[in-house]
Parts: structure tokens; C-alpha cells; sequence
């Protein structure tokens, strides 16, 4: 449980490596291979690539619209035709909010051929948040959704006035880009030649989730981009006759680009839905017949959660793609809905590099063979919970953790390659995301922020967010730990597991936001809590709440309940706190709370 302890586990036993594995490694080494001899092989030229050899064959679907790959190469051009009439080219920005549809992916297909860069702001932002993540982009154009323009309005004054587009009909009068996309004539649309951008520029801005903050805005150059879609192609082994169900976000690197980009790169389809739903996620895969489809986060979680459903194994699919799927929720993910394969990965937007759990070991978050550590030159190094940043030896160098010892985990900086690193718009953050002189003078690594180990087989596993891990009574909790242990009590459905400060002791006495049924029996919780949990690692405070607020990729808001912490006069939700003296979780009240504030309630 601590960063220290980790190595005391029994590791995970050997298993046998998929016999294919070694092919899909090697097939998405083939792939990635060319983007060093192809620079101008940008996604929107394979797109008009795919266009000529299949024209017919569908590449977006929804229930909205749907676009053949013809379809979608025309529809790209036009939306570049437009930017060319805009005066908008290299360097510029136009600003995107709109919900998950096709056009969305035709709109920076096509504004990226000419090298502009589109923001993908995400649709759920209001107020401060959007005006913010606007600025850091200083777009000089804003598409809008009809059915957000009243989000938009109110902070458009804030901004230096970009030039607004509805798409749709909405209230304001604002030109519609959608009629003006329709009106552009052959001699418009013929004047739009081939990608005129590389490689190494830039094709899109993605935020990072705003978690903790006001989001970042990441460079994503179209490299990244054809990086991304490549390892997926290859490892996933996608087919023309392939269908990927996407119900994530279309405004992030995961829903938006990886998986996407593999596939239409491919030559296959994907059908996009509006958002996740667990009540229509079986029917739309069976109706659609889809073949792959991608989670993120808790999403597998939230499904097994779900009631029975008639056509949760009446479906085509072989392949499930994505990262976060816990362990505990794997196999039996896997077993309940007849999914033959899931391949785990580890990215963020902004990282420089990758992780693949192509040998399907449940809970594992990737393995890097042999063959390929020079190509993803990645380390874990001991981390030091006091100053929030990884410890030095007597040589000031930082120290690498032995297999199973939990430590930060960082990708070294290279100009070419994967270990390349684009950085965000703000450069006082990317610097902040750079560790220098790490294990030799002049050297340059990137911060994860997540703390992982190794195990024997050289697997990677993630313990959790540094931000997330706390220190209470002397040792280092990691708090997606606790939850997990929290979680498998009979009866709970979620738990958010957090830090809180309490008068007169060092550090930050563990907090739990549980949902849970009302009849939930708190001595049985604590007693399966004291079997898993050292005495440290055990919340001192429970809050019972009827639900968890998650963004829109399923991550946990934990800075609003940190924040109300444990106070009973504020809180309108059950609190609890656990009197070591009598072993009991007894009722916070008013007198409780102010017995723990002098310290005469034993924690």
C-alpha cells in the first residue's frame, strides 16, 4: 500500500504470451516505420487515399448523417475550401464546439489540410472554464453548434472578438457555416489541392481534463496524430471489414484520434454516437454490427453494473481498445458479455510514450518487450510523497525503482520518434512537465504524474494518480488502492477515496464518498476494510452520497469533496468517522466534529 511496501506483494504469476503477439507488435512496427520515410502522409491524405481505392465503402456512421469515404474526402475539402475563402492557413486557429457527429471529424480533416489548427473544446465547459480554454487557444474562428450558441454567448466578450459560425439554425445571427459548406462551387472546391502540411505540424490543440485546474491545451501535431492511428492499426490488426463502436468524447486524444484515426486509416468504419449510455450500448453494437468497439475509464464498470440485457452477447465483436479497465472488473467484464479480447493501453495527449497490453493480462496496464525499449525509452523513479517530485540520490541524480517498488513514471525527451514532445500552448506548463538532469547531465525527461510499477514479467501496472496519493500517519495511501477495496464490499457501486486535513495532525487522514445502498452495514464495511487495509490506508471518514460526479471520460471530480471535507454543518449527506478507540464508525455530528477539531476524539 505504500510506495515503499509495493515490493512485499505476491506478484502476478507467468502466463503464457499470445502466440500472435509478436506479430501485432511487429505488424504496428511496420506501420509506424513509414512516418519517418512519409512525411507528407498526413491522416487527411491517407483519407483521400482510402477515397480513391473504396470509394463507396462507409467510413462514418450515426444516426445524424453518414458519410462514405468519397463522401468524407469531398465534405474535408469543402471545409478547407471555406477556410481558403476565411484567408485562414498555417498557424491560424479555429476554435470547434460541437457534440460528437461525423461532421465533427470533417470539419479538422479538413481545416488540418491547410495546416490549421483546430481546438476541440469540449462541449460540457461553461463560463470561466470555456472563456479560458478559448483564450489559450486565440482562435481567429469559432464553429458553434446550434444547440450550444447560448454556452458561447456569454463569454465572447471576453475574447478578441473571433469571427462566429453557427452550424445549424439557431437564434443569433451569426452566418451558418453548414449553408455556406453546401454553396461552395466546383471552381471552389476545385482550387483545394492536396495537403500542403507534414508531419511535423501542428493539427489539433486537445485540453487535458481539467481535473485539477483549468485545463491545459496540448499541441498535437499531425505526427502524433498518424502515430497514434498507426500503433492502433497494427495491433489491433483492423480490416476494411471492421466496425468500431466510439460513444467517447469526440473533443479528446482517445474518443477523438487514436482508435478514429485507425480505423478510417484502415479502410474500416465507425459508427459514432452522440455520448455513452448504458441502456443503448448493446443495441447500438448489435444493430450496427459492430466488431470493435472502445472504453475508457469506469465505462466497462458502469456496464456490468447494469441490469441484464437481451443483446449483451447477441453482438459481432472481437476486440475491446482502451485504457483504464480495473482489475477487478476485467474478467468479469469479459466472461458476462463474450468479449474474446480486450487490448489495455496507456497514453495521455500530452505524454511521449506508449504503453500496450497486447498479451491481455487482466489489470496489467502494458508490457514493453525487449525488442522494443529503445523505442519507448520510459523509466520509474522513486518518488518522494514530501516534496511532490521524485527523489535524488547523494549524486543528484534520480534513483530507479527495482520490479514491484511504485515510483513516478517518466519518457525520456527525443527530437525524433517517440520520445518526441510537443508540449502545451503555455510554456511556463511545459517546462513544468519536464524533469532535467535525471539520470545524466543535460538529459531531459517528461512527468506522467502517475505513480506505477513493474512486476517480474516486466509487466507495468498503474497505482494511481500523484495527486491522489496522500501521506497519513507517516506512510504514503494511494488512494485508488483504498477504493478498489472499498469497491468490492458487497452492496458498494463506487467510491472516490481522497485526502483531508485535520487539526493538529500531520498530513491527511483518508476520506471515502461511497454509494452505496441505505442499508449499507458500516461495522461489516469496516471489518472487510481492516482484512485488506493497513491500519493507516483505512478512511477515518465516510460520506455516503447518492452518486459520484465524473467528467465526461469517466474520471473522478474529487476537488469539491476534498474541499467540503468533513464538515457536518455543510454537508447535507450522511458523515461517519472511525472511533479507534471503540473500532467503530460512529455518526459525525456537530459535537463529534468538534471533539476530532481539539483533538479528544482517538484517530
Amino acid at each position: 500500500m505504500t510506495l515503499d511496501t509495493l515490493a512485499a506483494r505476491k506478484l502476478p504469476p507467468s502466463e503464457t504470451v499470445r502466440p500472435s503477439a509478436n506479430r501485432d507488435w511487429l505488424r504496428a512496427l511496420e506501420l509506424t516505420g513509414r512516418l519517418e520515410t512519409e512525411p507528407q502522409r498526413t491522416l487527411p491524405a491517407v483519407i483521400d487515399e482510402v477515397a480513391v481505392r473504396q470509394p463507396d465503402a462507409p467510413a462514418l456512421l450515426s444516426d445524424i448523417e453518414r458519410f462514405s469515404f468519397a463522401e468524407l474526402a469531398d465534405r474535408a475539402r469543402r471545409y478547407a475550401a471555406w477556410a481558403l475563402a476565411e484567408r485562414l492557413g498555417k498557424g491560424d486557429v479555429v476554435a470547434l464546439m460541437m457534440p460528437n457527429r461525423p461532421e465533427y471529424l470533417a470539419i479538422w480533416l479538413g481545416l488540418s489540410r491547410l495546416g490549421v489548427t483546430t481546438a476541440l473544446i469540449n462541449t460540457n465547459l461553461r463560463g470561466d472554464s470555456l472563456a479560458h480554454c478559448l483564450k489559450v487557444a486565440g482562435p481567429r474562428a469559432i464553429i458553434v453548434e446550434a444547440s450550444l450558441e447560448l454556452a458561447l454567448l456569454p463569454v465572447l466578450r471576453r475574447l478578441d472578438r473571433p469571427r462566429t459560425w453557427l452550424h445549424g439554425a439557431g437564434e443569433s445571427n451569426w452566418p451558418r457555416i453548414d449553408d455556406a459548406i453546401e454553396a461552395i462551387g466546383d471552381e471552389a472546391l476545385a482550387a483545394v489541392g492536396p495537403p500542403v502540411v507534414t508531419l511535423g505540424d501542428r493539427a489539433l490543440l486537445i485540453y487535458t481534463s481539467g481535473t485539477t485546474g483549468l485545463p491545459k491545451a496540448a499541441n498535437v501535431s499531425h505526427h502524433r496524430v498518424m502515430s497514434w492511428a498507426s500503433w492502433f492499426a497494427g495491433l489491433i490488426d483492423i480490416q476494411p471489414t471492421d466496425r468500431l463502436y466510439d460513444c467517447l468524447p469526440l473533443c479528446h486524444s482517445a474518443g477523438g484520434v487514436a482508435a478514429i484515426g485507425a480505423a478510417l486509416s484502415a479502410g474500416a468504419s465507425v459508427v459514432v454516437a452522440e455520448k455513452f449510455s448504458a441502456r443503448c450500448f448493446w443495441d447500438d453494437v448489435a444493430r450496427w454490427d459492430c466488431t470493435l468497439f472502445q472504453y475508457i475509464g469506469e465505462l466497462c464498470r458502469y456496464l456490468l453494473a447494469a441490469p441484464a440485457h437481451p443483446q449483451a452477447r447477441a453482438h459481432s465483436l472481437r476486440l475491446a481498445c482502451g485504457n483504464g479497465l480495473a482489475a477487478d472488473v476485467w474478467e468479469a467484464f469479459q466472461a458476462r458479455f463474450a468479449v474474446p479480447r480486450i487490448l489495455e493501453f496507456y497514453a495521455a495527449t500530452e505524454g511521449n510514450f506508449s504503453l500496450y497490453n497486447v498479451e491481455g493480462r487482466p489489470g496489467a496496464i502494458g508490457r514493453l518487450p525487449g525488442f522494443l525499449a529503445h523505442r519507448f525509452p520510459a523509466a520509474i523513479v522513486r518518488f518522494d510523497a514530501e516534496t511532490g517530485a521524485p527523489a535524488r540520490g547523494d549524486d543528484g541524480f534520480c534513483i530507479r525503482c527495482e520490479r514491484g517498488q511504485a515510483g513516478e513514471a517518466i519518457g525520456r525527451v527525443s527530437l525524433r520518434g517517440a520520445g518526441r514532445f510537443e508540449g502545451y500552448t503555455d510554456a511556463a506548463a511545459t517546462e513544468k512537465k519536464l524533469l532535467r538532469n535525471v539520470f545524466e547531465p543535460g538529459d531531459a525527461w517528461v512527468r506522467t504524474g502517475d505513480l506505477m510499477y513493474t512486476d517480474e514479467q516486466g509487466f507495468w501496472w498503474f497505482v494511481d494518480r500523484i495527486g491522489d496519493t496522500f501521506r497519513w500517519k507517516g506512510e504514503n495511501v494511494a488512494a485508488a488502492e483504498v477504493a478498489a477495496a472499498i469497491r468490492s464490499y458487497p452492496g458498494v457501486e463506487d467510491a472516490s477515496v481522497y485526502g483531508v486535513e485535520v487539526p493538529g495532525a500531520s498530513g491527511k487522514a483518508g476520506m471515502a464518498a461511497i454509494v452505496a445502498g441505505p442499508d449499507i452495514d458500516l461495522a461489516a464495511l469496516r471489518t472487510h476494510l481492516v482484512a485488506r487495509l493497513p491500519d493507516y490506508a483505512r478512511p477515518v471518514f465516510l460520506r455516503l452520497v447518492p452518486s459520484l460526479e465524473v467528467t465526461e471520460t469517466f474520471k473522478q471530480k474529487k476537488q469539491s469533496l476534498a474541499a467540503e471535507g468533513w464538515r457536518p454543518a455543510a454537508i447535507a449527506d450522511p458523515l461517519f468517522v472511525e472511533d479507534r478507540a471503540t473500532g467503530a464508525y460512529v455518526l459525525l455530528d456537530v459535537a463529534k466534529a468538534e471533539r476530532v477539531r481539539s483533538g479528544d476524539l482517538r484517530l
